[in-house]
């Protein structure tokens, strides 16, 4: 929850929600604002709030209180959506689809203020309605303003159960709208979870809970101490992991210097379970064959030069493969396509495939990404995943092995990927993953390993550790 007088926009707690065209001319709110501009640059082009925001807080000068409420009321939005949609519909004389997007975005952006934050409701309309004059239009102002108004009758709560299925008849329905999901994501969860109603809800519920900054101190390069020193408090699992509790990471300095980075802890657990494997004979060469953006090829990296190893980190796309090169030292990088591999076959003593898929274990953190996916690119994503997979088998020597991750819990990109290309080879050997993850419960029944926005406060990333048979 957000506690606001109403934002930067001075007279933004003076205005009447009867009265939008009250003033001569709107005023000119920045944080909210900056929160629409980025609603309609994922409406628009499809941009990526996460990499977004940060960018237009930098050009319009935002920080503190400001920066923070620009930031709340995006992501916010962002999350909400599903069921501000529904509301929206019971208060709106046309369903939301044949609403105007710029103007359904600002009142999204309203009714979040209504029900998600503590801005005081007149405050909240008050600037939504000049947010809207300003961009969209006086006579849109008005429907606005009439929506809002009728919205700010309830509180969330009360909305509920006017909104969202009956629980006893349509539970994934009630979950979908309540968490605001989409009805086939929330199945999925549902099912990654074992069917478990109560906590599939805390998954969902977790997914829209605002996420810390998990940093990383590169080894070699930097230590936990010095992130503490810097304002950070030691993570719960990773031995390389620091909790940012607020502020910008970039004043952290090594940060600044590259010397440290942002990366959630289950990404770096699972680069670490890959080198934690005993092998026998050689243990020099390593690949990462999805490498971009580089967050686990810089740790694996870092690892490998304290251990006089080398790691060749590929991407395919060349632009996430530039990307890749920023955030390591001394690793080899190419682009190149992981199914039709450019080295020769055993040529690695480890492998990290971190396979392309839906991103359903990162909603907390991409929250436009649960309305970006739909279920059909599902199995597509599945086939690539197998070929994936399958050459990185290849490209490890007998003995070596293969960490498989997704950053989704989805059934379908993960055990059924493994499952399947496991028992079309007769050479591979299935390693338990939580044995190599000593500081974490609750991963799973095994052998593999899985986490959890709600168990361990991470993303939920999925692991499998497989072994070339000798």
């Amino acid at each position: 929850m957000t506690r606001d007088d109403g934002g930067s926009g001075r007279a933004a707690g003076r205005g009447r929600p009867g009265r939008p065209a009250g003033r001569s001319k709107p005023v000119r709110d920045e944080p909210r604002n900056t929160a629409y501009d980025l609603l309609r640059a994922v409406d628009e082009r499809d941009a990526y709030a996460n990499l977004l925001m940060p960018t237009l807080l930098r050009e319009r000068g935002l920080t503190g209180r400001d920066a923070a409420l620009a930031t709340e009321l995006a992501y916010g939005t962002l999350r909400g959506l599903g069921t501000y949609d529904e509301i929206i519909a019971v208060c709106s004389d046309r369903p939301p689809e044949d609403i105007d997007p710029p103007l359904l975005d600002a009142i999204r952006l309203g009714v979040h203020q209504l029900l998600k934050t503590r801005i005081p409701p007149h405050a909240a309309v008050s600037a939504t309605v000049d947010l809207v004059r300003l961009r969209v239009g006086t006579g849109a102002s008005k429907f606005a303003n009439a929506i809002l108004r009728k919205v700010a009758t309830r509180d969330y709560d009360r909305w509920l159960p006017i909104v969202a299925p009956d629980p006893d008849e349509d539970l994934i329905g009630h979950l979908a709208v309540a968490h605001s999901h989409p009805r086939w994501i929330t199945s999925a969860l549902r099912d990654a979870v074992g069917g478990d109603p109560e906590e599939t809800a805390a998954l969902l519920a977790a997914d829209n809970e605002r996420p810390g900054v998990t940093l990383i101190a590169w080894p070699g390069r930097s230590t936990v101490g010095e992130l503490v020193e810097a304002g950070a408090v030691p993570a719960r699992y990773s031995p390389y992991a620091a909790y940012l509790p607020e502020g910008d990471p970039a004043s952290v300095p090594a940060v600044a210097e590259g010397r440290a980075a942002v990366q959630d802890e289950a990404s770096q657990l699972v680069a670490l379970a890959l080198t934690r494997v005993p092998l026998d004979g050689d243990d020099r060469l390593w690949l990462d064959m999805c490498a971009g953006p580089g967050g686990k090829a810089g740790l694996l990296d870092a690892l490998a030069l304290q251990e006089d190893r080398h790691l060749l980190a590929s991407d395919q796309r060349f632009h996430r493969a530039r990307l890749v090169w920023r955030a390591t030292r001394k690793a080899g990088v190419i682009s190149a396509d992981g199914t039709e591999p450019a080295w020769r076959e055993g040529a690695f003593d480890r492998v990290l495939v971190d396979a392309p898929c839906t991103g359903l274990g990162a909603l907390r953190r991409r929250p436009e990404a649960r309305w970006r996916r739909d279920p059909g690119s599902v199995p597509e994503l599945g086939a690539l995943q197998r070929r994936l997979l399958g050459s990185a088998l290849t490209s490890t020597r007998r003995g070596g092995v293969v960490a498989y991750v997704t950053c989704s819990p989805h059934l379908a990109e993960t055990r059924a990927v493994v499952d399947d290309v496991v028992k079309r080879r007769g050479d591979v050997e299935v390693l338990d993953a939580r044995d190599y993850l000593d500081e974490v419960d609750s991963l799973g029944e095994g052998p593999y390993a899985q986490f959890w926005p709600h168990r361990h406060g991470t993303d939920a990333m999925f692991l499998a550790l497989l072994r070339r048979a000798s």
